[in-house]
């Protein structure tokens, strides 16, 4: 193991980390705080904190050879989200009066993971700088903070593909560039240039610019952290919704299909399979809520409840978490459905959760496959995604990821019901789904108005562990643990 470039990636961490606090401090500033403030003396103690790590990993890693192979890619995703993690949590704990431990690591994994589910049930009266940095980790956590060092470093050379492909949920094959900074760096340009149009159309939509410029931060990222206690619903706003509909969406698309998209690239229509399957399981599930809706209110379908049901449709499928109303209330079916459009998650290569819309394609092509060799053993059937034909060993990786997942969850639940012993059924359920595929709220005790601040400390550890598991899809936290990964570098 070559520890050395682990270290330097580190110290890029917490360097970014730190420019990001500031950023926090200036927010406050702006929005009335004042400079000894308690929350703004608990950034500048955070960004000291920061640099002061930076500077020692940075001194630990500046010596050694700058190779970075699969396992040290791996360590330094997964080490960097843990220690991210553990910073975010300070600004919470050194602002919120009497504030646990464990709330201030669940809000900071809650965020950096893009998850939105929360710890405090007075949030909303957050001073701006905190509210900011909520905002602020989801955005950064939405791309992933690798990628970032990706778009701007060129001295990892053949490391930056490795970074980018497991930090990014895509490959990089997706881009047709000869060098991988200059794809990543496409893909941050088309991130700061949406969260821009969302933040314009927010703002035209009717929010102050505060609420503008957190809440597109959030969209962007499908996190979900709101700066309204009631998410979209304190807004009472159609045009609101409507705009958070589409660029919900937008953001869960896979970027690069985008990006060729505006550049012209209209065959891709016919090439993606992921994206017209997420738009057609996005329409079927705003027609299917509709006519719950229908069935529960007795009432015909009009313009309020169709947006009701595609705003929750959009806002699940895309693992956003914002709410407009309390679907908690909603019949059993339409529950049933939410909860399956939790699990499947948004396209790949976005920064919407879940186990991602390809995977299920693959995974179900693969289940007629096996029924067809049944009686037909020596039949070949290859398998296409975007026009290329899947080896073998990316059908199997597809199968396991989705028995890993679906092992964590189960475990997870077991563990959550003997922690939590007065929850109900679908509460632990939820709870676990919730943060296991980023989506933020549940059920009944964690429902779209409720929190996780009940909880125990051990419960929303486990869950925070969760919420970083889902959001790097299981191996760069789950190789952490494996002995063989620590072997001496050669």
């Amino acid at each position: 193991m070559n520890t050395t470039i682990i270290y330097r990636l580190l110290s890029m961490v917490l360097l970014a980390l730190s420019g990001a606090f500031l950023l926090c401090v200036a927010a406050g500033l702006l929005m009335g705080e004042h400079l000894y403030d308690r929350s703004l003396r608990a950034f500048y103690i955070t960004i000291a904190v920061s640099m002061a790590g930076a500077a020692v990993l940075h001194w630990r890693g500046k010596q050694g050879e700058a190779k970075l192979f699969r396992r040290e890619a791996l360590c330094a995703i997964g080490l960097a989200w843990l220690l991210a993690t553990l910073i975010g949590a300070l600004p919470y704990f050194l602002t919120v009066e009497d504030c646990a431990l464990s709330d201030a690591v669940f809000e900071s994994a809650s965020g950096l993971t893009t998850t939105g589910a929360t710890a405090f049930a007075n949030f909303a009266e957050f001073p701006a700088s905190l509210l900011f940095w909520r905002s602020l980790s989801q955005w950064a956590g939405g791309l992933g903070v690798v990628v970032f060092f990706v778009a701007l470093l060129s001295s990892l050379g053949a490391g930056a593909k490795i970074l980018f492909s497991n930090e990014s949920s895509g490959t990089s094959a997706d881009f047709e560039q000869g060098r991988i900074q200059k794809g990543a760096f496409t893909l941050l340009i088309y991130y700061l240039a949406i969260s821009l149009a969302c933040l314009l159309a927010y703002r035209i939509g009717g929010m102050n610019w505060f609420q503008a410029v957190n809440h597109a931060m959030t969209t962007i990222s499908t996190g979900g952290f709101s700066t309204e206690p009631g998410s979209f619903e304190d807004f009472a706003s159609p045009v609101l919704e409507w705009i958070a509909i589409f660029f919900m969406a937008l953001a869960a698309t896979t970027f690069v299909f985008v990006i060729r998209l505006f550049r012209g690239r209209t065959d891709i229509l016919r090439q993606n399979q992921e994206v017209r399957w997420f738009y057609a399981m996005l329409g079927g599930s705003t027609l299917l809520l509709t006519l719950y809706l229908v069935e529960l209110t007795g009432e015909l379908p009009d313009h309020d409840m169709i947006r009701t049901a595609a705003f929750q449709a959009v806002s699940i499928m895309t693992t956003t978490g914002y709410s407009s109303t309390d679907f908690d209330t909603w019949l059993p079916p339409a529950k049933l459905l939410l909860i399956i459009l939790m699990f499947i998650g948004g396209c790949s290569g976005s920064t919407g959760g879940g186990v991602k819309v390809v995977r299920i394609i693959i995974a179900l092509r693969a289940a007629h496959r096996s029924i067809l060799h049944a009686f037909r053993p020596n039949l070949t059937i290859p398998m296409r995604m975007g026009g290329r034909v899947l080896s073998e060993r990316a059908i199997h990786s597809v199968v396991v990821f989705l028995v890993l997942m679906t092992t964590l969850q189960i475990g997870s639940m077991l563990f959550i019901s003997a922690s939590e012993p007065e929850l109900s059924f679908l509460s632990v359920f939820s709870s676990v789904q919730a943060t296991l595929f980023n989506i933020g709220p549940g059920f009944e005790s964690v429902g779209p108005y409720a929190n996780f601040q009940f909880l125990r400390p051990i419960t929303k550890a486990v869950l925070a562990l969760l919420m970083i598991l889902g959001r790097l899809e299981l191996y760069a936290v789950l190789v952490l643990f494996m002995p063989a990964v620590w072997k001496r570098f050669s």
